[in-house]
């Protein structure tokens, strides 16, 4: 399977607290979470909707992992049908949680991966079908990356600024090199890039 991490960002690389409520994630002080909601338009969602559609398989980091099992867990097509192709996949599709804490795995269908989580991330890969999707996870997906485990990166940068929170890459951290598959922009201005990782960058030499 190729595993694609999808993942909504600001424009200054903020990846805490999008989603609906605005105290979903409050580590660190952060306040200004729902940054995403409702920006992107009919398009977008249905980008969305797709990309959930072709996943074969789930990973997530644990609180990722731990949000959604408590909001798209407990969701039946008839609650929100405008998402329903993101809530029969995450219902209906093995979902893997990479974790060395989480011991209750309710959400129906879930691995727990809590030992070699490299070893078993490659096992995953390895097994037949499209797609592994990583959603949000941020720290998980700095980690696949630094450890050459992502075949490819769905950017989905909504138009704002919100000056604090975690962000995707840290500020010192291994470098990276980027191939454009896809760009689009809708009519709010949020962005959607598919990129695939191709080794380092190359620096201009010094003067």
């Amino acid at each position: 399977m190729k595993l694609t991490t999808v993942t909504q960002m600001t424009i200054d690389g903020v990846v805490q607290g999008n989603g609906g409520a605005s105290d979903e994630d409050r580590r660190n002080g952060f306040e200004r979470g729902g940054w995403a909601l409702g920006k992107g338009d009919g398009d977008t969602r249905a980008f969305i909707d797709r990309t959930y559609r072709r996943a074969d398989a789930f990973l997530f980091g644990r609180r990722t992992y731990e949000l959604f099992a408590g909001s798209w867990g407990t969701m039946t097509v008839q609650d929100a049908p405008a998402w329903a192709g993101v809530i029969e996949s995450l219902n209906t599709r093995p979902k893997y949680v990479a974790s060395r804490t989480l011991t209750d795995a309710a959400w129906s269908g879930t691995t727990v991966l809590s030992g070699d989580v490299a070893a078993a991330v490659r096992e995953l890969k390895s097994r037949p079908g499209g797609e592994l999707q990583v959603h949000g996870s941020g720290i998980l997906t700095r980690w696949l990356l630094e450890n050459g485990l992502v075949d490819e990166m769905i950017m989905i940068t909504v138009p704002v600024v919100v000056g604090q929170g975690a962000r995707l890459f840290p500020d010192a951290g291994p470098d990276l090199a980027l191939d454009l598959v896809e760009s689009r922009v809708d009519s709010k201005g949020v962005t959607i890039q598919v990129l695939r990782p191709a080794g380092r960058p190359r620096y201009a030499p010094a003067a």
